[in-house]
């Protein structure tokens, strides 16, 4: 197989933070391709909990065993940096039909400023398609460990109990 033969997909969003149902979409999709690259944008519509060096962490840890994902941050349009990596193919989770409205304006917009890019949703399977990254900053504080193990990965439990100040 050559360069240009590699199905190369990106996945961009802000992983503020990683949740499972993130995690699901990841490892789906890097059944479906060769390289898969997770980009961790910076959203300036949300307030962020994680550094952006601390999300490439966090998704780094958690997707050590997929040996086709790599992570990588970025800033400005995602269209661009989905050329910059190679690829044509932007992969965008949706849990709900409110995301999926939001999701459709997004694409128009992107089609618009990159034509060749194509975007793909993949649905979190649906045991996962009530977690967000805002539910998570909700509830963070009054869950305890196993209850917030439902909704993300481990690493990321004890990584919120540091930033929250209640490392137990």
């Amino acid at each position: 197989m050559t360069a240009a033969d590699t199905r190369i997909a990106v996945y961009t969003g802000s992983f503020d933070p990683i949740t499972l149902g993130h995690l699901n979409v990841i490892e789906r999709c890097s059944r479906l391709v060769d390289r898969l690259v997770v980009g961790i944008g910076v959203n300036i519509e949300k307030a962020p909990l994680f550094t952006p060096q601390e999300r490439i962490e966090l998704v780094r840890r958690t997707t050590t065993s997929l040996g086709n994902v790599a992570v990588e941050q970025f800033s400005g349009l995602a269209v661009k940096f989905v050329r910059e990596c190679g690829s044509r193919v932007m992969i965008r989770g949706v849990r709900s039909l409110t995301d999926i409205e939001h999701e459709f304006t997004m694409t128009l917009a992107n089609r618009k400023l990159d034509a060749d890019i194509e975007t793909m949703f993949l649905m979190a399977d649906e045991e996962f398609s009530h977690i967000s990254s805002t539910l998570i900053k909700q509830i963070a504080s009054m869950a305890n460990d196993e209850e917030l193990a439902r909704f993300v990965p481990e690493v990321v439990v004890a990584a919120l109990r540091v930033k929250l100040g209640r490392d137990e």
